[in-house]
């Protein structure tokens, strides 16, 4: 509802109610798994400093004329066959959804209208820009910008947060913004963790000898260079080790998504489980505490080349325990993050 100001002249525009915005923000998404489609995203996602960090005179030649005249057909068969076809969309996107529309009706439930909870991409569809736009036009004078990341890195919630400042560089009358942090180490969502461990655990009927968290790789310089991403990912283990009870032996920590000739984070997760099984750790389960959501990292990666990798090197049952994704354990610890960054906007 937009209304014209007290004492207003009669030709002043009509402005809306104010309104807090929660814009929640994922990675992103191509729109189709079609060629051109694989390639406006990838071209977007692997063109972004922040991911790749070489120079453009360097790396822009190699992506145009060599990567993204090959790499779109193969990610296109890797998302078609997790594609939800039925929405047209890939799962990255309904999930996202519905985590969103779960956040809003608990956030609404106890603010009413005075909020207004939405997401973004930050590559792909809806852009950061588009949804920082909406929300303004909305009447949202405060914005609280929640990337979904639990362990920050650069080359995801640093990028997010750029692009979403980026975008208020465009609006005339910027509302009032803050980010929220990682949340690595949040009780409830190490709770929400462990209890989706906990639920796959019951429903087997072998028991895993190694639950594996495997996160998603960079660069091993960039630990050197002061990303706290892998110090995070290390802790997120420590903490859901220490919720469940287990000893050291039980868990382990590794890294997936290589991509690039140079050293990432180790150990590797496709060869530490390969080395598990030939160590005659025959049942495992694998979890990915990075991703607020299964994407194609999740559900072609891990359950496809990392199972292979487990099974070809002897392993017998591999469980991949899905993301938190909009389970309820997961959406009340989001909200309690929001509540908390919301402090003194909402009181």
């Amino acid at each position: 509802m937009a209304e014209r100001p007290a004492h207003a002249p009669a030709d002043h525009p009509k402005i809306p109610r104010e309104k807090v915005g929660i814009l929640l923000a994922n990675l992103g998404t191509p729109d189709n798994y079609d060629y051109w489609s694989m390639r406006r995203y990838l071209n977007e996602f692997l063109s972004d400093k922040r991911v790749i960090d070489y120079s453009p005179w360097v790396w822009q030649p190699i992506l145009q004329l060599v990567v993204l005249t090959k790499r779109p057909f193969a990610s296109g068969e890797a998302y078609k066959s997790i594609w939800n076809h039925e929405a047209g969309e890939s799962p990255l996107m309904t999930i996202t959804k519905s985590q969103t529309s779960k956040i809003r009706g608990t956030l609404q439930a106890a603010f009413g209208d005075r909020v207004m909870v939405d997401f973004c991409m930050r590559y792909g569809n809806p852009s950061t820009k588009s949804k920082v736009r909406e929300m303004v036009d909305m009447g949202c004078r405060k914005i609280l910008f929640f990337p979904l990341y639990p362990q920050y890195s650069g080359a995801t919630s640093a990028t997010a947060n750029d692009h979403f400042f980026s975008a208020l560089m465009e609006e005339k009358w910027q509302p009032q913004v803050r980010t929220v942090p990682a949340y690595f180490e949040d009780p409830k969502y190490i709770e929400a963790l462990a209890a989706s461990v906990e639920r796959a655990y019951a429903a087997l009927e072998h028991q895993p000898d190694v639950l594996v968290c495997s996160y998603h790789g960079v660069p091993q310089r960039y630990l050197t260079e002061g990303d706290p991403y892998h110090c995070q990912c290390v802790k997120t283990t420590r903490l859901l080790k220490e919720k469940l009870g287990w000893t050291d032996d039980r868990i382990t920590t590794t890294f997936q998504s290589r991509f690039g000739p140079e050293e990432w984070l180790q150990p590797y997760t496709v060869e530490e489980v390969a080395r598990l099984a030939e160590r005659g750790k025959k049942k495992i389960a694998v979890i990915a505490p990075a991703f607020s959501a299964d994407c194609i990292e999740t559900l072609e990666e891990i359950n496809e080349e990392i199972r292979e990798s487990f099974e070809e090197a002897g392993g017998e049952e591999f469980t991949y325990i899905p993301c938190l994704n909009d389970d309820d354990h997961h959406i009340a610890a989001l909200c309690e993050v929001v509540r908390t960054h919301l402090k003194g906007w909402l009181d």
